[in-house]
């Protein structure tokens, strides 16, 4: 059996279920006040039966982005009162089925912001100078000589960036490009006048940030409506020389019609840590093509941020369990109809 269990000192506490071996701190935290079953893998996500099994009998549950939280599995939950996701996104879960019910959900926001926008960074410089394909290119044994021309990039400095989405990442990456002097465009659902004045950045329509950026960076959250946000005809507005990062969300940018752009070169670059089904296939076409760099969705992936992603969702957890209002609570009309 690929999980254990923790038992309190008596069999009236809450139950809860965590879906992934976490650190041991965290764990103790938890453990403290409460009767806790743990899916006992780092590496290998809880099967769907097992989860189906376990979540009949628990008060609440530690989830991550990678077990889907559908309304079949909700009710299968008669005693289920909180779903505590360790991610930002919570598009894994059936949020309307589970406020129906008077279950929390709860995320957290805020603690990766500056992780994911180095990550985000990262991914621009790399694709923009070839940084992958170079070190390939050299253990391959190809580099013979110097040469003029040879792995030739973009310039990001005093380049265009043009941002799908001004949240807390969104502002965290305008802020790094202050820093190579980069005229910063963006595009929100609602145009955020204190961020121009203090960023130094413009507001302007999907269709110009499209046509104006050297750098187009997508970190809009996933939702119904921002589904192939970016599809053919966003990808045929770029320049032949720009490049696409998305460190948001799969989906959100349409992979077929971004292999297309790549590949008859109508763009020039993608920076991608995720991708609409993870984890990604390796026959997946934009695996195919040099000037794609790709990430296993690491974007908050530094020790600290990570362990205080965990540490915030055992908060979110507890005070849920203890019938107090989460700090991050993503249904906050659920309050009060709680089960």
């Amino acid at each position: 059996m690929n999980y254990y269990e923790l038992k309190g000192v008596n069999g009236l506490k809450p139950k809860v279920y965590i879906t992934r071996k976490i650190p041991s701190q965290i764990l103790g935290k938890i453990k403290d006040s409460f009767d806790v079953t743990m899916w006992n893998e780092e590496e290998t996500p809880v099967p769907r039966e097992e989860l189906e099994r376990q979540i009949q009998t628990v008060d609440g549950l530690y989830c991550l982005l990678t077990e889907s939280i559908d309304r079949e599995l909700l009710e299968m939950a008669p005693n289920l009162k909180i779903i505590s996701n360790m991610a930002v996104g919570y598009n894994n879960i059936d949020v309307e089925s589970a406020t129906e019910k008077g279950i929390m959900v709860t995320n957290t926001p805020g603690v990766l912001t500056e992780t994911t926008a180095d990550l985000t960074f990262a991914l621009l410089m790399s694709t923009s100078r070839r940084i992958v394909e170079s070190d390939r290119y050299l253990r391959e044994g190809n580099w013979k000589t110097w040469s003029p021309m040879l792995l030739t990039g973009q310039d990001i400095y005093d380049a265009t960036l043009g941002i799908i989405g001004l949240g807390r990442i969104g502002e965290a990456v305008a802020r790094r490009a202050a820093g190579f002097n980069m005229n910063v465009l963006y595009h929100n659902r609602s145009r955020k006048l204190e961020a121009e004045q203090e960023l130094g950045i413009t507001y302007t329509s999907m269709e110009t940030l499209l046509k104006e950026s050297d750098f187009v960076c997508v970190l809009t959250p996933y939702t119904p409506e921002t589904k192939n946000l970016i599809d053919r005809e966003e990808l045929a507005l770029m320049k032949e020389t720009a490049i696409l990062v998305n460190t948001s969300r799969g989906g959100i940018v349409n992979e077929e019609a971004l292999y297309l752009a790549l590949k008859n070169e109508k763009i020039w670059a993608a920076g991608l840590d995720v991708f609409e089904e993870e984890p990604v296939s390796l026959g997946h076409p934009l695996l195919t093509l040099s000037n794609v760099v790709v990430l296993p969705h690491i974007g908050s992936a530094s020790k600290k941020t990570r362990l205080k992603m965990a540490d915030v969702a055992a908060d979110n957890l507890i005070m849920g369990l203890q019938n107090l209002s989460p700090k991050h609570l993503v249904n906050a009309k659920v309050v009060g109809n709680q089960r």
